[in-house]
């Protein structure tokens, strides 16, 4: 089951109020350094967190990464990252005395309770299309426990104003596009003047270097993840977590039959990466080399590895927009649009980004995947291709791998004598 949910996570929050007050006196007592930066991320060492890291640390920062697993601990020293580990002492410490604390998830990324009077760098992890923040009415749903007791209204507007109260400390978060910048001022809270638009960090590798160097490099990092896969194609599905409900698009057992079919057919690999906080087992009834896993516990961030794969399968992702770069024909399964739309909301239409062939059960993915493989539509990988072409152009500002760059400035500018960061909060 999943390990997660809004309405627990919310009820946590509200129980952790008085620890944030304390840890809120205690920033008022500590200075803050001049120049040093902590850094966290909550699915581990990797996304746009690792990328500012090298360039911060390039240009001569002090910078320590704060830990939240042994696995981030080894991560880092296998990198040569300086460490500590968030929960402790000194994890309170180094994040109460930095300047500059870079997140990708949320607070909880570093010490949260130390982050107050600190310069706020949200790099996110993703363009959302689905609503994210105060614009989804997933995000300030109460526990399950107060859902029908009476003030659980009351209840969920605190949560709200928390949240609010929270994100508005960001002090900047980039944005991919125009497009995206508006999701964010919204989704966030935020002035314009906070969310400049530079592209994104996490992004920056499908745009540096050549397309074979891109590829090749991929290729072996899921190699080095999944085993030798010869020359099959690979294709990669990503669902979305499901905000703590089981996964809807789990397959059947004759459905599973109708993929491997495929697959072996035409000589491919379904990479299966279910969202570490879902549900749902992609389990085929028999043992096949034909499906295989690639978890956040094999591959960290999933990013470097686009362009090695051939096709993309997913639903709600932000994995749609990244692939859009490579640019990587996407099919489309979303068999809870409708329910999942309601529950969390979607920014726009569903189709402007899928377009009119999206699936709702997989016998529809099987046949797109044959067209897409070698079908007798020859013509259907180039459509496919296409579209995740336009897509791109109208989400990404920039692809010149330059995205870092422009955020570590953004950052700096902010930081500049006349426009110092000031102790708010």
């Amino acid at each position: 089951m999943a390990s997660f949910s809004f309405g627990a996570g919310n009820a946590a929050k509200l129980l952790r109020i008085p620890l944030y007050a304390a840890g809120r006196l205690a920033t008022i007592l500590i200075p803050r350094s001049r120049d040093e930066w902590v850094f966290g991320c909550g699915a581990g060492v990797g996304d746009g967190a690792l990328a500012l890291w090298h360039e911060v640390a390039a240009h001569g920062h002090q910078t320590v990464w704060l830990a939240g697993s042994p696995r981030e601990l080894s991560d880092c020293a296998a990198r040569g990252i300086p460490t500590v580990a968030k929960h402790s002492v000194r994890g309170f410490w180094r994040t109460a005395r930095a300047r500059v604390v870079v997140i990708t998830h949320g607070f909880g990324d570093v010490n949260r309770y130390a982050t107050g009077g600190a310069f706020i760098a949200q790099l996110w992890h993703g363009i959302p299309l689905k609503r994210i923040g105060i614009d989804s009415p997933e995000t300030v749903r109460v526990p399950d426990g107060l859902r029908r007791m009476p003030g659980a209204g009351l209840v969920r507007r605190m949560i709200g104003m928390l949240y609010r109260a929270t994100t508005r400390r960001i002090d900047l978060i980039p944005a991919a596009s125009p497009l995206v910048r508006g999701r964010l001022e919204s989704a966030f809270s935020l002035p314009e003047s906070h969310v400049p638009v530079t592209g994104e960090p996490r992004v920056d590798v499908l745009s540096q270097g050549t397309v074979d160097t891109r590829a090749a490099h991929a290729r072996r990092l899921l190699t080095d993840a999944v085993g030798p896969t010869g020359s099959a194609a690979l294709i990669l599905y990503a669902p979305t977590w499901r905000d703590g409900a089981a996964d809807p698009a789990v397959p059947s057992a004759d459905e599973w039959a109708q993929i491997i079919e495929v697959l072996d057919r035409r000589d491919a690999v379904l990479l299966v990466r279910s969202h570490p906080l879902g549900a749902g087992a992609y389990l085929p009834p028999a043992p096949t080399d034909r499906v295989r896993s690639v978890g956040s516990d094999t591959i960290v961030d999933i990013t470097p590895a686009l362009p090695g794969v051939q096709v993309l399968i997913t639903d709600y992702s932000s994995l749609a927009f990244d692939s859009a770069l490579v640019p990587l024909p996407v099919v489309y399964l979303a068999p809870d649009l409708d329910a999942y739309a309601l529950r969390r909301g979607l920014y726009g239409r569903y189709q402007d980004v899928a377009g009119t062939d999206w699936e709702s059960d997989w016998g529809g993915v099987v046949a797109q995947l044959d067209a897409l493989l070698g079908g007798p539509d020859a013509a259907a990988r180039a459509v496919r291709t296409a579209r995740a072409a336009a897509l791109s152009a109208r989400m990404h500002a920039f692809d010149d791998g330059g995205n870092t760059t422009r955020v570590y400035r953004a950052i700096r500018a902010r930081l500049e004598p006349g426009t110092a960061h000031r102790r708010r909060r």
